[in-house]
């Protein structure tokens, strides 16, 4: 069987659309039909080359979706066909089978656990979890990353409460949703740093009490004119070391807590007053919000689907899988909240 997959065939170059040989299941995999794909800044980086040498290429991408089960290889039991799946790069219960390999015109194409940005994918049962059955498929494919990673981070990491002073620095897809968590869960004020006027605006519709421009303004001094004596809690989800330094030393004094989220360009390094420390401050780091997708998704899902936010807006327009390479340029550019790929659309115009 073939299917149409957007490969990263060399760093820094479009995207290249390709018909590619899906192989016979292992094991543990499973053969998922993608309905819609969500994107991340994690698959800027490696289009771009942030994340260093690409010694997979040509391999598939993508990370967070949603689809439907077509096959089980031997030994799944967590899936079966016809279900309806979230698609996450968090690992959950099942099989770790590991990645599949693809052909492209006789070339092999690397493949992770889990990818996305094509038609159909093979993928380890351990990065699928039913979805939740009243969440619809587009919104869903935001449990695959943005909301898992941005409410994890508020909710198991931090463990915000009412009352509870919190800034989230970045207010991308991951950011937002940290937002909404913090929101929803009492935190006041609620502020969002980011240098988008766009992303800004998308702060204040998804919790953000107060938004800073940092290209602007001295944001300690910001956000000491709204907590004096500094935030409880804060999110970084920049990637930007400088900006990882602006979150621990936002916090307060004896019991402020940063936690850091975003992805760091290969070989940046972060230089901080180890003061902060003496001070009482704890600067915490994360994988994937420590969230546990058989545990949290399923909240997650309610919080989303609670109509207190317009979440669907803060996925895109809908692009098309030709339009791949597209929708990664608009999100590094930050035109776009979190891009969507709908893999029943063909090529525009």
């Amino acid at each position: 069987m073939k299917t149409q997959a957007a490969l990263l065939v060399q760093t820094g170059s479009p995207l290249v659309v390709a018909e590619i040989e899906i192989p016979v299941l292992k094991p543990g995999q499973v053969l998922v039909e993608i309905t819609y794909s969500g994107a991340c800044g994690t698959q800027v980086m490696e289009w771009r080359g942030d994340k260093g040498e690409d010694k997979w290429v040509p391999h598939c991408l993508g990370h967070e979706g949603t689809g439907v089960v077509l096959e089980t290889g031997n030994a799944v039991t967590k899936v079966k066909r016809d279900d309806k799946v979230v698609l996450s790069w968090i690992k959950g219960s099942g099989i770790e089978a590991g990645g599949a390999v693809y052909e492209w015109e006789g070339k092999k194409v690397n493949a992770g656990g889990v990818t996305t940005f094509q038609r159909h994918a093979v993928v380890s049962e351990n990065r699928l979890t039913l979805l939740p059955g009243h969440l619809a498929m587009d919104v869903a494919v935001l449990l695959g990353c943005a909301a898992p990673t941005g409410m994890g981070a508020v909710y198991n990491v931090l463990k915000v409460q009412p009352g509870d002073a919190i800034a989230v620095f970045g207010t991308g897809g991951i950011g937002l949703n940290a937002l909404m968590a913090a929101s929803l869960a009492g935190a006041m004020p609620v502020i969002g740093i980011d240098p988008n006027p766009t992303r800004r605006a998308l702060a204040k519709l998804y919790g953000a009490t107060h938004v800073i421009d940092p290209t602007s303004a001295d944001v300690i001094a910001e956000i000491k004119k709204i907590v004096p004596q500094g935030v409880d809690l804060a999110v970084e989800s920049s990637g930007m070391p400088t900006v990882m330094d602006q979150a621990v030393n936002a916090t307060r004094q004896q019991g402020g807590r940063a936690v850091v989220i975003g992805n760091a360009k290969q070989g940046a390094m972060l230089s901080i007053n180890p003061g902060v420390f003496n001070q009482g401050k704890s600067l915490l780091g994360t994988w994937g919000g420590d969230s546990v997708p058989d545990r949290d998704y399923g909240r997650f899902a309610r919080l989303l689907g609670s109509e207190r936010f317009p979440v669907r807006d803060l996925l895109s327009k809908p692009y098309s899988l030709d339009e791949a390479d597209q929708a990664l340029q608009d999100l590094a550019a930050g035109k776009v909240g979190r891009p969507l790929i709908d893999m029943s659309l063909r090529r525009s115009g």
